[in-house]
């Protein structure tokens, strides 16, 4: 009569061993993503990690998949650190969210440097906080 708890136990063992080794190759395919669009687009990944934020699982093509979050966070200049995230469903790169530079339009630079300076600086867009938002 011991056995089958002990089987049953055996068998959610293997079961999280199996998950942990999942998301472990998720995360080194993230890594591998995040360092591919970093370099892509010109930013400096920090730390060289990502960490897993969220699971969820996402329709695609009438299948319901598992899709993973990635934070990291990635430097413009070198003296920053800003936030960045990607999507991933298996080894597909599904979503990116990185930070944005502004390059110069007239009349968005009125409380930064005039667009006469000789700044080699380009500012960021302001950051608005999510309370802050109007409903």
């Amino acid at each position: 009569m011991s056995e089958l708890p002990d089987l049953i136990l055996l068998l959610a063992l293997l079961a999280i061993i199996g998950a942990w080794l999942k998301l472990t190759r998720g995360r080194e395919q993230a890594i591998h993503e995040a360092r591919q669009q970093c370099r892509q687009h010109g930013l400096q990944l920090l730390d060289e990690s990502v960490g897993l934020r969220s699971l969820r699982l996402h329709r695609q093509r009438r299948q319901w998949l598992l899709e993973r979050c990635y934070g990291f966070e990635v430097s413009i200049d070198g003296n920053d650190r800003e936030p960045g995230r990607l999507w991933l469903v298996g080894r597909t790169l599904t979503g990116l969210s990185l930070p944005t530079i502004q390059s110069h339009v007239p009349g968005l630079m009125a409380d930064h440097a005039s667009p006469t300076d000789e700044s080699n600086v380009v500012p960021l867009r302001p950051r608005v906080p999510r309370n802050s938002r109007l409903h």
